[in-house]
């Protein structure tokens, strides 16, 4: 048994091992590296894309009758959006303008209603984190 593992072990055939556990590995990593870099994940719910929001704007610090105020804001335009977002999939011509279009349409309806009840400048920065309408206009 002694013998036919030293004659099995010789140096071609460890240098063949090495190449193939090499080979291996790199193969798993980059398996791995396309698996991440695709994202993943499910796409935020309208409930759990408005607790964000609001956790964003702790830092106003808003009295109970406000913060459920800027609440039921934030929810109707996030339910807007997934609404737009679902009718545009199922119609089955999901035009990337028009889609921008209507999404802008929403944000500046709800930029328009929020405006009234915060200061301008916290309240562009904690929309412009928390949305994926980047450019706001005040």
């Amino acid at each position: 048994m002694c013998l036919q593992l030293i004659k099995y072990y010789k140096p071609d055939n460890l240098r063949k091992m090495k190449k193939q556990i090499v080979l291996m590995a790199l193969t798993m990593l980059i398996s791995i590296g396309a698996v991440f870099a695709q994202g993943g994940g499910q796409r935020q719910t309208p409930e759990e894309k408005t607790k964000e929001t609001m956790e964003k704007m702790e830092p106003l610090k808003m009295d109970a009758s406000t913060k459920l105020k800027a609440e039921v804001i934030i929810t109707d335009f996030n339910n807007a959006q997934q609404k737009m977002m679902q009718e545009m999939r199922e119609s089955g011509s999901f035009d990337r303008e028009t889609f921008m279009v209507k999404r802008k349409e929403l944000a500046g309806e709800r930029d328009e209603k929020l405006k009234i009840k915060f200061p301008i400048k916290v309240l562009k920065n904690i929309l412009n984190k928390a949305s994926i309408h980047k450019k706001t206009d005040f």
